[in-house]
């Protein structure tokens, strides 16, 4: 291995061992309540060698929703592998973002922080990746939708990418209110969160089957 290489993997082990310090901290503590300091004494490195990777919690962040995107999208590309109809394969796109929501809660909360903040793309490196693996994240939707277009199960009419962007923003909505809701829906209201999951479906279902 030569000295250039060698370097650049060094490099590499430093930055995810910030991130992995990151988000231990981050996922115990809370974004706000963590500080800069912390991530550093965690990751055991001085804080001037932090900022040489990330320039604030912000930066970390981010690339810590990264993470989870590409584990999203490993299992949107398992999904897609099961023999079904296009229609079929986008419903299982969705109760496989569900899936995720439940077993990386922490995860789902990074990304939908992201989607919703004011981040600015320009000139910030870890939010152009940010927002280069949310496309790749959401392309196996997209091909799903695409299929049930070629095989006739989903309208012709409609187009794949904003089908895709739709569901996406629908699950990711009643995800949020779910988690943040749901006991509060199930007592009041006596609606069971299950039951609300399956309305949803059958809702996106109706209105791209053909």
């Amino acid at each position: 291995m030569g000295i250039s290489e060698r370097k650049e993997r060094e490099k590499h082990q430093r930055r995810n061992d910030i991130i992995n310090a990151a988000e231990k901290l981050f996922f115990s503590k809370g974004l706000a309540n963590t500080t800069m300091d912390e991530v550093a004494k965690e990751a055991e490195y001085s804080k001037g060698t932090l900022y040489l990777y990330f320039k604030s919690k912000e930066d970390l962040y981010l690339a810590i929703t990264v993470r989870g995107m590409k584990i999203l999208e490993k299992m949107f590309r398992e999904a897609l592998k099961v023999s079904e109809n296009g229609l079929c394969k986008s419903r299982r796109m969705g109760e496989t973002y569900f899936e995720f929501a439940h077993k990386y809660p922490n995860y789902f909360n990074s990304m939908v922080y992201f989607e919703t903040s004011d981040i600015q793309i320009d000139n910030n490196e870890n939010a152009q990746t940010c927002e280069e693996q949310v496309n790749r994240t959401l392309q196996p939707v997209v091909e799903a939708v695409q299929e049930g277009i070629n095989d006739e199960s989903i309208r012709s009419d409609l187009d794949p990418l904003q089908v895709a962007t739709v569901m996406w923003a629908h699950c990711t909505g009643i995800i949020t209110v779910i988690s943040q809701r749901g006991s509060h829906i199930e007592e009041q209201h006596g609606v069971k969160v299950n039951d609300l999951v399956e309305l949803s479906f059958e809702m996106i279902g109706r209105s791209l089957k053909k």
